[in-house]
């Protein structure tokens, strides 16, 4: 209440220090040290001494001896009064001051003015060394905000640089270091600031991290492969033809007398459902290919034991297609086998094309290709590149050229996901079929604008259990089945097939179901950190090479600005022209910037 108040009286408001000036009705009219004249409500102040107070400068710190107080009262309760006699030899509003303070600092007293706590020597001892660490921890983090600010870090600094490393890879979503930064907590923002403070190099690869896919190489034992029955093929010239350096080539093809073989890594001679290792490769969905290395849906061993052509003889689940001179396949054979793989890259079979059995492989390749086109398939021809990290660190991009080997191998593969399509279904085998819808509308001609435009048509294929047209493919049935080294669903074909072969139980429609939702589920991210890879790699290829120059072919039109394909990366960049490009019309372009947190390049014309 007000008449507690009179004027003069040493009062805290707000922990600090005031003089009552004098009272009147409901409210009472304080100074602060300040000089500050308010008006507050007896609630709002606390007496601490009832004066007189007629200066502050009567507040000055009194002599006396507060330590000795300290030590003589440790551990027990007091009040003010008596801790200003203690210490003071006096109750002044100077020594009660003094007092709230020390009890407002906290380090030997705490508590309120009618009961004091004296802290024990273990206490004071205790917050002496929680503040030394307190001023130090601030020492070390001014330190790192002023290096911030000067581009620089120490190692010192590694677990503030860790935490924003977090939110960059994806890992963490907020960052307390981030915000006393005032910095935005994304991981494009985190990722520019590592590259600015130098922690990170253009080098790390954020995305397979920020999407949740796994990144270390699989580690576990494989059994070795059982011993068992198989058809001794090795008479047959069989050929493994994969890009160079290809370091897991499980798809071989032969001809014999009108029968074309694929032969096919047997995975799941080693693997089979519900084993660890099966387990493993459904919860990775697939080998994620990476500019700076595969991660490997299945362990090396796996790959040293069962990819065709690394050893002299190689096992294989083989199928033999029959195929008629305009590409139909009248029938299929479906056999484990032994084959002798010669392994060749692109290049080379292109140079052998005219020798036997590539000249019989090639015939068959394009009367099934043309079967294809008829039946509606869509053909989309745009650039494609090879992007790696060389041993030097030096991002190469390399395009990719339109090869007829690579259309033989291509051919050669669908024709074998179209038999074990009417394999499965002529034996009531669960399958995970392959299907797509239509495009959404019919785009003419073979111009690249036209390509782009008709690639924009076209729907994501679907794994599911029913049978159904591939539009893309221009099958009226097909099934995924030649790389189990590298896809889990067509491990699961495998396993399928191999276990119908040998009489044994088949996985229902439940389980395959089980599976197709399991793999469809992380193989979209593993192919989306691809893509966001390719494209992290290009930004780098770029900032290495400042310079850049090159071709490019204006593929539509955005708003004001020319939308542009540049062949030589296989990306698409826009840039403003206040009038319109004739589509398809070739324009040099050269570089500008690079964003490389953002994946992003900016280009003039020249």
């Amino acid at each position: 209440m007000s008449e507690n108040f009179r004027a003069d009286n040493l009062v805290l408001y707000k922990d600090q220090a005031a003089r009552v000036s004098n009272v009147g009705g409901k409210k009472i009219n304080i100074v602060l040290q300040d000089g500050t004249a308010v008006s507050v409500r007896p609630k709002d102040i606390e007496l601490l001494h009832p004066g007189p107070l007629r200066n502050f400068g009567e507040l000055a710190k009194p002599r006396g001896e507060l330590l000795t107080a300290w030590e003589l009262l440790a551990g027990e309760t007091t009040s003010l009064e008596e801790l200003s006699e203690l210490a003071f030899d006096a109750f002044t509003p100077a020594t009660a001051w003094a007092i709230w303070q020390s009890i407002h600092d906290g380090l030997h007293f705490s508590g309120s003015l009618e009961a004091i706590t004296v802290h024990t020597v273990e206490e004071v001892a205790a917050e002496q060394e929680a503040r030394t660490a307190k001023a130090a921890e601030a020492e070390m983090w001014q330190g790192f905000v002023d290096r911030v600010n000067r581009n620089e870090f120490l190692p010192e600094d590694g677990r503030f640089l860790q935490e924003i490393a977090a939110v960059g890879m994806g890992q963490q979503e907020r960052s307390q270091v981030l915000r006393n930064l005032n910095q935005s907590e994304t991981p494009e923002n985190a990722h520019a600031l590592l590259l600015r403070l130098g922690y990170w190099k253009e080098s790390v690869n954020p995305y397979p991290s920020r999407l949740g896919v796994n990144g270390s190489q699989p580690d576990y034992p494989i059994p070795a492969l059982p011993e068992e029955e198989r058809r001794d093929l090795t008479h047959l010239t069989a050929v493994a033809i994969d890009d160079t350096g290809s370091r897991d080539p499980d798809d071989a093809l032969s001809w014999e007398s009108g029968r074309l073989w694929v032969h096919i890594a047997d995975v799941a001679a080693l693997i089979p459902p519900n084993s660890p290792a099966d387990l493993e490769a459904r919860a990775r969905g697939a080998n994620l290919y990476l500019p700076e290395g595969t991660i490997h849906m299945l362990p090396e061993a796996a790959t040293s034991t069962l990819a065709l052509g690394l050893a002299d003889t190689s096992p294989a689940l083989s199928f033999g297609l029959d195929v008629e001179p305009d590409g139909t396949i009248t029938n299929v054979e479906i056999v484990p086998s032994t084959v002798r793989v010669t392994r060749l890259s692109y290049s080379e079979a292109q140079e052998r094309l005219d020798d036997f059995p590539f000249r019989e492989l090639l015939a068959i390749a394009q009367a099934f290709e043309a079967q294809r086109v008829a039946n509606d398939a869509v053909q989309i021809d745009l650039p494609e590149v090879k992007i790696r990290l060389n041993e030097a660190g030096e991002v190469e991009i390399r395009p990719l050229p339109a090869l007829q080997s690579r259309d033989l191998v291509r051919e050669a593969m669908l024709m074998t996901g179209e038999a074990v399509a009417q394999f499965a279904q002529q034996h009531n085998i669960p399958m995970p079929f392959t299907t797509q819808d239509p495009p959404t509308e019919l785009v003419e001609g073979e111009t690249p604008s036209a390509n782009f435009a008709r690639r924009k048509t076209m729907t994501g294929s679907q794994p599911g259990l029913l049978p159904g047209r591939h539009a893309g493919l221009g099958l009226d049935q097909y099934v995924q089945a030649t790389s189990p080294l590298r896809r889990y669903l067509d491990l699961v074909v495998h396993q399928q097939l191999r276990a119908f072969l040998r009489g044994d139980p088949l996985l229902d429609e439940q389980a395959v179901t089980e599976r197709v939702g399991a793999a469809y589920a992380i193989s979209g991210d593993v192919r989306y950190a691809e893509r966001l890879s390719n494209a992290h790699w290009t930004a780098v290829y770029l900032s290495q090479n400042p310079e850049w120059t090159g071709e490019g072919i204006v593929i539509d039109r955005r708003g004001k600005r020319d939308l542009i394909l540049l062949p030589e990366l296989d990306m698409e960049t826009s840039i403003y022209r206040k009038e319109p490009t004739p589509l398809d019309t070739a324009v040099q372009v050269k570089l500008q910037s690079v964003d490389l947190p953002q994946r992003e390049a900016h280009f003039r014309f020249l």
